[in-house]
């Protein structure tokens, strides 16, 4: 195993319990949306979506040494699925498949931040000859742009831009303009211009899962309802002017990533039913609150305990043990050892009755890793090795992890093993 390898593994793990998170977490979202935002309004159903990206964090976060874990195996099983696929054959040979799976997703990552950039510039591009519109008082800068078809618009994250259409004046009336500005407003107060540069984000880590997509296309969706809310919330009486403005707007020439457009290409009849519904009170938004938090909060500790790695009853750290099974060119296992080993210790074995080939030795040591696994360290060499080679394994306490050594392999060298082949089956538990 190369220096990168053992670094590679490590991260391969970590992503692969987010994806679970991520997963789980946006199944959840995409179960409650709705019914909370009948129950409390679109601006407390919106605050679910903060729960994938918080259940994340909490995946990855380091733990301290448990208990057995009192979560289903089946919870279990998948998360230490990377680990069980690393380790159940491990065998001197050039690269590892997770690095190729690492440096596919990296690639993956670059193209879709990439892609999101360029169309970020294109339409940053389009205010170019923007000019500032009138003197309308605002914390956040209103410009005009040259065509029809830019804007309105809520543009960039950290210094957001409120955008409006050359024809401005002239197709809004004096209430459906202070209501697109009134509703950019709302996009700059709640920060969606960050809310959208952090979904966008994630959804690139998660390029490869059709999930993160449509999470990203449902949570703009969520985002516009929730703006709508806010400011038919502030401004009584309105309804009717608020449907006219969205049934004027045009559909946007390009896509803004980081941004929020006043668009029909968000559906229109969700947004123009919600009209017609009567907002939630004070008492319900409060418990919506409340509630849409508290789901946030247990679906972030839910994600933390799920990856927690699983020890074993009380089993004492300061010993391993390492059960060691060795078979001969693929006949029946000539040695079954169990050793207690103290951290930094070694059991050696040697081996001499291997045909023509000189004798075989061999060295293992076990000492603890991150996440709760067992780090089995090997020094090999004479028998079929050309020279000393020194396989390192990470394995969850009480899983077997094989090395098969040998001069001639087939494709599936576990099933079939060739001439002149040492096949060893290491399994390290805590204590003894």
């Amino acid at each position: 195993m190369t220096h990168l390898e053992p670094f590679v593994a490590g991260w391969c793990r970590l992503g692969w319990l987010a994806l679970l998170v991520v997963t789980a977490s946006v199944l959840v979202v995409a179960a409650l949306r709705k019914p909370c935002r009948r129950a409390f309004g679109p601006e407390r159903a919106f605050l679910l979506w903060l729960l994938p990206p918080v259940a994340m964090l909490a995946s990855l976060l380091p733990h301290t040494a448990t208990s057995e874990s009192p979560l289903p195996p089946i919870v279990v099983a998948l998360a230490g699925l990377p680990d069980a696929l690393a380790s159940s054959a491990v065998a001197p040979v050039a690269g590892d498949w997770r690095t190729w799976a690492a440096v596919f997703w990296f690639v993956g990552v670059v193209v879709a931040l990439t892609v999101a950039a360029h169309a970020q510039r294109r339409y940053g591009a389009k205010l170019r000859g923007a000019e500032r519109y009138g003197n309308v008082p605002s914390r956040w800068r209103i410009l005009r742009a040259a065509d029809p078809w830019t804007g309105p618009a809520l543009v960039g994250a950290w210094r957001p831009r409120i955008v409006v259409p050359a024809d401005f004046a002239d197709r809004y009336d004096d209430t459906e303009r202070a209501l697109i500005l009134a509703h950019e407003a709302m996009h700059a107060r709640r920060r969606d211009g960050c809310w959208c540069l952090l979904a966008q984000s994630v959804t690139a880590i998660f390029w490869f899962h059709p999930l993160a997509w449509w999470a990203l296309s449902a949570l703009r969706h969520d985002q516009e309802l929730a703006c709508d809310a806010g400011v038919l919330r502030e401004n009584r009486g309105v309804r009717r002017s608020y449907a006219n403005a969205m049934l004027k707007a045009l559909s946007a020439t390009l896509p803004l990533p980081v941004g929020c457009a006043w668009s029909p290409r968000h559906p229109l009849t969700e947004r123009i039913a919600m009209l017609k519904q009567t907002p939630p009170s004070r008492a319900r938004r409060t418990g919506g609150m409340v509630l849409a938090v508290a789901a946030v909060l247990l679906g972030a500790g839910g994600a933390y305990a799920a990856t927690a790695p699983a020890t074993t009853n009380g089993a004492h750290a300061d010993r391993y043990k390492l059960k060691v099974t060795l078979a001969i060119d693929g006949k029946a296992p000539r040695l079954r050892a169990n050793t207690c080993l103290e951290p930094g210790a070694h059991y050696a074995v040697t081996e001499g009755n291997i045909g023509e080939l000189p004798p075989w030795h061999g060295r293992f040591s076990v000492a603890p890793a991150s996440h709760g696994m067992l780090e089995v360290n090997t020094k090999m060499h004479g028998g079929p090795l050309e020279h000393p080679v020194e396989p390192r394994i990470i394995a969850r306490p009480g899983q077997m992890a094989t090395i098969l050594l040998g001069s001639h392999l087939t494709e599936s060298p576990a099933l079939a093993p060739g001439k002149h082949t040492i096949k060893i089956e290491l399994t390290p538990s805590v204590g003894c």
